[in-house]
């Protein structure tokens, strides 16, 4: 049997490393669900409270500097630009309820009984969310669809993402 050729790499976007823009909004926005789930990921390999502690802290301020994003510029633009409003309101709601068990996380420790239960609540939270936006026919896509300009948006995203990080 002939060798094959080896597959050619595939084609760079105009989103590569090369690019000097920034990411468009549902880039930056699914790069924060990439990490978050790494996150989560070490959080549940970790053995040690001081390093669950650590990544607990990680998860929750990088899920609160993401919902900030969407809240304050993402969301406001989809809602004006036609995005099912019956989506939104779900990530609203969303958004409230990881942001109680974030304050939970926040002020326990590791050494509490319900402490790890409410870590591993927020990471189903945020699986169920993270599908809603990135789902066929999700908020991402219509988005997309709805002609955003998603790259002032990501811009936009990341400036207010810098202030944040301060």
């Amino acid at each position: 049997m002939p060798a094959t050729a080896p597959s050619k790499p595939a084609e760079r976007t105009p989103r590569s490393a090369e690019s000097l823009s920034p990411p468009d909004a549902v880039d930056l926005l699914r790069a924060d669900h990439r990490e978050a789930e790494e996150l989560f990921e070490k959080y549940n390999a970790a053995t040690r409270d001081t390093t669950r502690r650590s990544i607990a802290d990680e998860v929750c301020r990088a899920l609160t500097v993401h919902s900030l994003l969407e809240e304050e510029i993402f969301y406001p633009a989809c809602r004006a630009g036609g995005v099912e409003a019956e989506l939104l309101d779900e990530a609203d709601t969303e958004h409230a309820t990881a942001k109680a068990l974030i304050a939970q996380i926040e002020c326990g420790t590791p050494a509490e009984r319900n402490w790890d239960a409410k870590v591993k609540v927020l990471c189903a939270q945020i699986e169920h969310h993270v599908q809603e936006e990135e789902g066929e026919e999700g908020i991402f896509d219509q988005a997309r669809s709805a002609g955003l300009d998603l790259d002032a948006l990501g811009a936009e995203m990341a400036a207010r993402r810098a202030e944040l990080m301060r």
